[in-house]
């Protein structure tokens, strides 16, 4: 029987590498244009223990939030077309570890299991595999935002359409008395953010944690799937045969080194 330890969240423990994948892929089907687009998105944590919390809100400092996002502005040397839109150089910041109130996700549940296995030292720890239903998520925005959705023809916002929406956090954070939360693809900045199917969150109060909110929808939103210690090598094991490494996922020599680093130091198979 599925066991909870977030209050709200499904919590499901696989017993094998079979029935890991039988559940990572589980959703249903659903059908657009002929092809299939899935309506979750998944977010790996090496430590089964953590929550969804955004970086800001690991940093302590909330109530600099504006503050880090205007000085990277200024300090940045990097133009923008739409230099009055938060949401470009909020995910840039994010893109290049500003805390921020941004949760990185992707829609690859093996680019999910990567990030649960990739730290060799933490492979006698529990990881977990979060997957929340960002298409359940856009039925319970206000109604002028979930419009704006519909009238675009996608599932899924833009920075463009964002900034449409609300071109300011302040204003994002105006738009309801209630906390919402939306899901937005990144423009491709570079080809990390291509290779690792890249899918963004963020919530209308960057005091509200993701997790929270997914969990208290009825019914919930999110699914905590978790990696036992036991399986952590196979399934490293597995990912690294199919190529989900830091070297795809991480192009040029960073990725290429932190891939030599986990090889070199993983233990030899028992």
């Amino acid at each position: 029987m599925p066991a909870v330890d977030h209050p709200g969240v499904e919590t499901v423990v696989p017993g094998s590498w079979a029935e890991l994948q039988d559940l990572l892929f589980s959703e249903p089907w659903p059908q657009r244009a002929g092809r299939y687009h899935s309506n979750v998105v998944h977010r790996g944590l090496p430590c089964a223990g953590y929550g969804l919390r955004t970086s800001v809100q690991r940093l302590g400092r909330l109530e600099r939030e504006t503050d880090l996002l205007r000085n990277f502005r200024k300090y940045s040397r990097v133009p923008f077309r739409h230099q009055e839109n938060d949401w470009e150089w909020l995910t840039l910041a994010q893109h290049h570890g500003l805390p921020t109130r941004i949760l990185d996700w992707t829609y690859s549940p093996l680019v999910a299991l990567h990030f649960a296995t990739a730290e060799v030292e933490r492979h006698d720890e529990d990881g977990a595999v979060w997957s929340a239903d960002f298409v359940a998520v856009h039925r319970r925005l206000p109604p002028g935002v979930r419009e704006a959705l519909e009238r675009s023809g996608g599932t899924a916002f833009t920075v463009e359409l964002l900034g449409e929406v609300a071109p300011t956090l302040a204003r994002f954070d105006a738009l309801d008395e209630e906390p919402f939360m939306v899901f937005f693809e990144p423009p491709s900045l570079d080809e990390r953010i291509v290779n690792q199917y890249a899918s963004f969150s963020v919530v209308s109060s960057p005091a509200q944690r993701p997790d929270e909110w997914l969990a208290r929808a009825e019914p919930p939103l999110v699914r905590k799937l978790v990696v036992p210690a036991a399986l952590k090598r196979q399934v490293r094991e597995r990912l690294d045969q199919a190529n989900v490494t830091e070297r795809v996922l991480f192009p040029g020599l960073d990725g290429l080194s932190r891939w030599l680093t986990r090889y070199y130091s993983s233990p030899p198979r028992r």
